[in-house]
């Protein structure tokens, strides 16, 4: 569980912040675009993690074969990389939130500032280095935390693409407390369990935020 949630809430903070560069830039049809990448997040991720079960199953590998490519031939979801599937899956899908947030704090950082930098000499890396990440660092706050807690949490795509398999690979804590504690005659042992995770979970969003609280600029 732990190293699916890191895996994952670096993966898509990583790409969200990315796009949201791309599209708070002056860019032809910025609206469209945006509209386009919000869109998965509207979607209900049972039925994504279906779409992308089928995908990985039968589209992929008969496309693989096709074009000769044997390490894609075979449906990862039943080899022990089935967890980089669910990774895919759910950066593909929690990406267009993170986004939104990004954009929203991209804005929120004066002109003026990237003017006075320009000034002084500074390149692209250097103002998103030394101006920008600062600035939106309570943006990244939110996303890591809301991240963290939903990808320690995952139980949707687990459902849809493997269901826990092959073997236990793939079983989360939440899937393990569902499974055993209402279908595996645990209720007491998985409630236990449920009151633990929670506690964990507290944690865990203190300590990142404090983590990056430190960082945050006041402008």
């Amino acid at each position: 569980t732990f190293q699916f949630a890191v895996t994952t809430t670096i993966l898509v903070n990583a790409l969200s912040l990315i796009i949201a560069l791309a599209l708070n830039s002056n860019i032809y049809l910025k609206r469209l675009f945006r509209t386009i990448f919000f869109l998965p997040y509207v979607l209900s991720t049972l039925i994504v993690s279906f779409i992308f079960n089928f995908l990985f199953s039968d589209l992929v590998p008969s496309i693989a074969q096709a074009l000769h490519l044997t390490f894609l031939a075979q449906n990862i979801l039943g080899t022990r990389w089935a967890w980089l599937g669910i990774v895919i899956v759910s950066v593909w899908q929690g990406a267009s939130f993170n986004t939104i947030l990004y954009i929203a704090g991209l804005q929120t950082v004066p002109q003026e500032v990237y003017e006075a930098s320009h000034i002084d000499g500074a390149g692209p890396w250097a103002s998103f280095w030394r101006i920008t990440f600062p600035l939106i660092m309570p943006f990244v706050t939110i996303n890591m935390v809301l991240s963290a807690k939903g990808y320690l949490q995952v139980f949707d795509q687990i459902v849809g693409l493997t269901n826990g398999g092959p073997g236990t690979s793939t079983q989360s804590n939440t899937f393990l407390i569902y499974t055993n504690g209402f279908g595996g005659g645990e209720l007491a042992y998985q409630s236990a369990n449920a009151v633990v995770f929670l506690i964990i979970l507290v944690l865990v969003a203190i300590l990142q935020v404090r983590l990056t609280k430190n960082k945050e600029v006041q402008f």
